[in-house]
């Protein structure tokens, strides 16, 4: 959304769609293709002066991230007259209003919308809670662990309640007795076997219980309430503060705010420096608490809160032409409090010190329990290709955690000189690495291609250092395929850095996925791989982020021999369900990938590829999950979208929040065509947005398109064979997107 300023005048407006019916991102995305009339015209009607038919603007506000224009065709580097950006935004003074937690995608905003950033704070936090047939599963299971007599009684009650809730799959079982018609005969089962799986049931429920999500959404420049503020301080201390104690915390800041309005003489400073230089007798005797300074960082955060006011500050400052300070993009439970308060103009960090310590440490181990997990299911074997992501956000947000990744795949690691600059990527000794350097294509993100044009020269470097290894094929996965490549001609066969034609922005799939229009899943793969061919680094057309070249015959190589795909998740915030651009990218290029496997004799279908998801939000240094995207996706939508309290803080959001439900909905047909969402995913979703009749009626309400969009997505899932279920739920479906369908053309036709 955008408001525009002159003088004491303003306009608001919806940004203009950017494409063409049917295909409604493709102008965003295509450097051919210039923006429609209607877009460029929205632009020319703002900044031309009232005289000529224009509105004459002084300043834009840029409300919502992110928006279209900073991302049109043009200079990844410094905007020149080619760049869509510039000839549209010219020397407007643009207040981009952004999510702190976002630093990547806001250098965007700066660089080429030429923004003058104001951060604001995410959404409270929440936990997740057990619900319905998931709490009835907690009380059985408490039960069974506490009791002795009735215990053999519980197992079909526990099993029938797993079943429902279609956790069997996230909490393996390994015993296989069955009867006589091919069931599973719980009453066979040994004690100490179903003892176990019920311990691990018990771990499981915990975790979900205890999962953290974004609770609704924040009000610009809105003072958190006492609840809310609860809610940021749980999350950050989990349980290292009681709720007591940080309800204790949260009431000393009011009083200390009273206290400080009440206390501006000279007098009063006067005294309370006495009492505290003398100290308070009524203390004597006593011993400081260990958690007095963990109470002090909480109190802290409570006044960094408290100033999320000076949001609308900042805005007011910039569009006064004032100095908006800047501040550190990131969010609370992952960066401290340094990315507060907000109300900022938020920047990210030196790409030249990547990876830091920490992340380098927190990167090995991330490889080790993926080729760990990889070994154990594969007899063993090491996988000779892995792809990993590599995208501006997470790797600002954890310092280079995912390039840590690659560089302990292949066998290498960062050499720093004395300033802490990274200046190399050596390779380890293959007899000190002690296994086969894996291959790896680097899946690149637009604006880590950009971002971090250093990092990318030197993994270039060292990818091409390992092609010519005086080392064994066998030993050395790069160099294996490098030869493979060279035997049929194939140029530079060490690119492995892959990312969309320069100056270009994202795989276009999900804008596909929202149209609807596809019809078999491979072909979102093979859009994913028309738009990633082009291969970037140092040894690419004389250097510098605009030298991609176009590379299939080494990107369809390094796919078919693509075994697992990495990608990480940077904060709680966004999740593999809340955004497109993770089944976007990650999943497509799942699909493309697996578009290029033989058939599996023993299947007779092409082999699956893997997709490990580190959580770089969870674990220490010392231990760092890693999960499988099925487990990943079921626990996010247990934890979120499926949840009733998750539901219940958006349809209190009103129009925005009707909003993030749909694109939920969206997200799960993507990742359905692209991975695999169990059944269970689509009958609750039905559940608790379509077939709950209050929850219905909310929803249209509060956002009539959104609304439709969540039906169609079910009619959808159904037609195309992700979802099983009943005629009659169907039907009542097909009736609620006939009627919403209605409701929508009423109220357009109720603005002329």
């Amino acid at each position: 959304m955008h408001c525009f300023f002159t003088r004491a005048v303003y306009a608001v407006t919806v940004q203009p769609l950017l494409g063409v019916e049917g295909d409604p991102m493709r102008l965003l995305f295509e450097r051919d293709l210039t923006p429609h009339p209607q877009y460029t015209a929205a632009y020319e009607w703002m900044r031309l002066p009232e005289e000529k038919g224009g509105f004459g603007t002084d300043a834009v506000i840029h409300l919502g991230m992110h928006g279209t224009v900073e991302w049109l065709p043009g200079q990844p580097l410094g905007n020149d007259r080619q760049s869509w950006s510039d000839e549209l935004l010219g020397g407007t003074p643009n207040v981009y209003v952004y999510a702190a937690n976002n630093p990547s995608e806001s250098i965007l905003a700066k660089r080429r919308g030429y923004g003058t950033l104001v951060s604001y704070n995410v959404p409270p936090y929440g936990r997740a809670g057990l619900y319905l047939e998931l709490a009835n599963l907690k009380d059985l299971v408490n039960e069974y662990r506490s009791g002795e007599d009735s215990r053999s009684d519980l197992r079909d009650a526990i099993w029938g309640s797993c079943e429902r809730a279609g956790i069997t799959a996230d909490v393996p079982y390994n015993f296989s007795v069955e009867n006589s018609e091919g069931e599973l005969d719980l009453s066979a089962v040994k004690v100490e076997d179903f003892d176990a799986w019920v311990a691990n049931l018990s771990n499981y429920l915990v975790t979900l219980e205890e999962r953290l999500f974004s609770s609704g959404l924040h009000t610009l420049g809105g003072q958190p309430t006492d609840k809310e503020l609860l809610s940021y301080l749980n999350a950050y201390f989990d349980d290292k503060l009681s709720v007591d104690e940080l309800e204790e915390v949260i009431s000393l800041s009011q009083e200390t705010h009273k206290s400080t309005e009440s206390s501006n003489s000279f007098l009063s400073w006067l005294q309370s420096f006495a009492d505290n230089f003398m100290g308070d007798n009524s203390d004597c005797g006593t011993q400081t608490s260990d958690d007095e300074p963990l109470k002090d960082e909480a109190l802290k955060i409570v006044e960094l809160l408290k100033r999320n006011t000076e949001e609308m500050d900042g805005v007011v400052t910039a569009l006064n032409g004032g100095y908006v300070k800047p501040c550190p993009g990131g969010d609370l439970l992952r960066d401290g409090t340094s990315v507060l308060p907000t109300g900022r103009n938020i920047h990210a960090l030196d790409p030249y010190r990547m990876p830091s310590e920490g992340a380098w440490t927190r990167g090995q181990r991330a490889a080790e329990e993926i080729l760990r997990q990889h070994q154990e299911s594969n007899n063993g074997a090491f996988p000779e290709t892995i792809a990993v992501t590599l995208w501006g956000l997470d790797t600002i947000k954890t310092r280079g955690e995912a390039i840590a990744i690659v560089l302990a795949l292949v066998g290498a690691r960062p050499v720093k000189e004395g300033t802490g600059r990274t200046v190399n990527f050596e390779l380890v000794p293959l007899e000190e690495l002690g296994r086969p350097r894996v291959d790896v294509l680097a899946s690149l993100s637009g604006i880590f291609r950009d971002s971090f044009a250093n990092v990318v020269d030197l993994l270039d470097d060292m990818f091409e250092r390992c092609s010519i290894a005086e080392e064994s094929p066998d030993m050395n996965f790069i160099k294996k395929h490098c030869l493979d490549l060279e035997a049929t001609g194939t140029e530079r066969p060490a690119a492995r850095l892959f990312s969309n034609p320069p100056g270009d922005y994202g795989s276009m799939v999900n804008e596909v996925v929202g149209s609807g229009d596809w019809d078999e899943t491979e072909s979102l793969g093979e859009i994913w791989r028309g738009r990633n061919t082009y291969a970037y680094g140092r040894s690419e057309g004389g250097g510098g982020v605009r030298s991609g070249t176009a590379r299939p015959e080494v990107l369809d190589k390094l796919l078919s021999t693509t075994e697992r795909v990495v990608q990480e998740i940077d904060s709680v915030e966004y999740g593999l369900t809340d955004i497109q651009e993770y089944y976007s990218n990650t999943g497509a290029l799942k699909k493309a990938a697996e578009n290029r496997k033989q058939l599996d004799p023993a299947t007779g279908a092409k082999k699956k590829v893997a997709v490990s998801i580190i959580e770089a939000f969870g674990g220490s240094d010392d231990k760092v999950p890693v999960k499988d995207v099925e487990d990943v996706l079921r626990m996010e939508y247990r934890s979120k979208f499926l949840n009733p309290k998750w539901r219940d803080a958006m349809l209190e959001q009103g129009s925005g929040g009707a909003y993030e439900v749909s694109q939920r909905m969206t997200a799960m047909v993507g990742w359905a065509a692209t991975a695999e969402v169990d059944n269970f995913v689509f009958d609750q979703a039905a559940e608790r947005y379509a077939l709950d009749e209050e929850v219905a009626k909310r929803l249209q309400k509060n956002n009539p398109e959104a609304f439709k969009n969540v039906v169609r997505r079910l009619l959808e899932a159904n037609g195309r064979g992700m979802w099983s279920t009943d005629d009659e739920t169907i039907e009542k479906l097909r009736q609620l997107y006939s009627d919403a369908d209605d409701l929508v053309e009423q109220v357009a036709s109720s603005f002329g």
